[in-house]
């Protein structure tokens, strides 16, 4: 019941379009990487996914701030049912790359951000952080799909409460997979390059 409110309040609030451009939404186990705007990215993704698919995807986000209270651990924990990670080193207990690797050997798709922060800059995209390269080796079966989000960050930016009526658009972009023997600086910059290329501005003169 939680999940369907917020699904129809995302789709209230942001008229949200998702666009499948190169890759269909099939039952195909796979790690979905988007930008990081905002912390409703995944809400946004998890709504445009088929029923089948949303119900087998689980985001990957920071146990720091899913956790600071009832109302967010209730809904990373139990209506997302997020794969939470300790993104402070000397506190960590469990290595992120183990957990999400068991929530993929369990049957789950993940919808991760290997930005790995929220990007506030004017940059269209941060670095990606070295865990989307991790991932992809142990799990090199498993495809990648590229998200790109797009308003959301407008809708609710960063300190402000109250959300802006906007229409967004998510849109997925086609699979990719790690090669054999690809380094970790051409894999990640290979993906980084396949996430942009789906960003309107890509295709803007």
């Amino acid at each position: 019941m939680a999940g369907t409110l917020i699904l129809l309040f995302a789709r209230f609030l942001t008229a949200v379009r998702g666009q499948w451009h190169g890759v269909a939404p099939t039952d195909e186990q796979r790690i979905y990487f988007a930008n990081h705007a905002s912390h409703g990215d995944f809400v946004l993704i998890w709504t445009v996914l088929p029923r089948r698919l949303r119900l087998a995807s689980r985001p990957v986000a920071g146990s720091d701030y899913w956790l600071k209270s009832r109302l967010r651990r209730f809904i990373g924990c139990d209506v997302f049912n997020a794969v939470l990670i300790d993104r402070e080193r000397p506190s960590r207990t469990n290595d992120p790359i183990s957990q999400m690797t068991d929530a993929l050997d369990a049957g789950s798709s993940l919808i991760v951000f290997p930005e790995g922060t929220r990007n506030s800059t004017p940059a269209p995209l941060l670095p990606f952080k070295s865990g989307l390269f991790h991932l992809a080796r142990a799990r090199p079966e498993i495809v990648l799909v590229p998200v790109w989000i797009d308003n959301l960050n407008r809708v609710m930016p960063k300190g402000e409460f109250v959300p802006i009526p906007l229409i967004c658009t998510v849109t997925f972009g086609a699979a990719l997979q790690i090669a054999q023997g690809e380094t970790k600086r051409d894999f990640l910059a290979r993906a980084e390059a396949a996430l942009l290329a789906l960003s309107p501005k890509a295709g803007a003169p």
